[in-house]
């Protein structure tokens, strides 16, 4: 009985242990995705930051003024969408982080159950060598 325990604690440690890397590497990611969702919302705004009214010779001033104003109203679309989905990529890295603490949370409370029963099992394996009965040393004599 105790031998199938012990498979089976050893088992779902086994499963546990995979648990904890999936959600591991899965907050990886999410963080990738915040750290990658950031730096485009930084490069839209550095963009929508260089895009200024410039006189153009070759076009008519209030041509090339209405182009730069789209382009920076689409640039400040764009930006807005970007930080929506840097908001929703750091709720994913919430969402990661917890499933990792969850996990190893799991993870740990199997160890200790492992660890308990391999200190009960030495503890009975004492009591059991306690209840033998004593061995006399067999009487050696010196050599005459």
């Amino acid at each position: 009985m105790a031998d199938r325990a012990a498979k089976k604690l050893e088992r779902i440690l086994r499963v546990r242990t995979l648990q904890l890397g999936l959600s591991r590497a899965e907050e990886a990611r999410a963080a990738e995705r915040v750290a990658s969702e950031i730096a485009l919302r930084n490069r839209i705004a550095e963009l929508a930051a260089n895009v200024a009214p410039a006189p153009s010779p070759a076009q008519t001033p209030g041509m090339s003024l209405a182009a730069a104003a789209h382009f920076r109203d689409r640039l400040h679309q764009s930006a807005d969408a970007a930080q929506r989905r840097v908001v929703v990529a750091e709720q994913g890295l919430g969402h990661a982080q917890t499933a990792t603490r969850e996990a190893r949370r799991d993870q740990s409370a199997v160890e200790k159950l492992i660890a308990r029963a391999d200190v009960d099992a030495a503890l009975k394996a004492l009591r059991a060598m306690e209840a033998l009965p004593p061995s006399r040393p067999r009487k050696r004599h010196d050599p005459c």
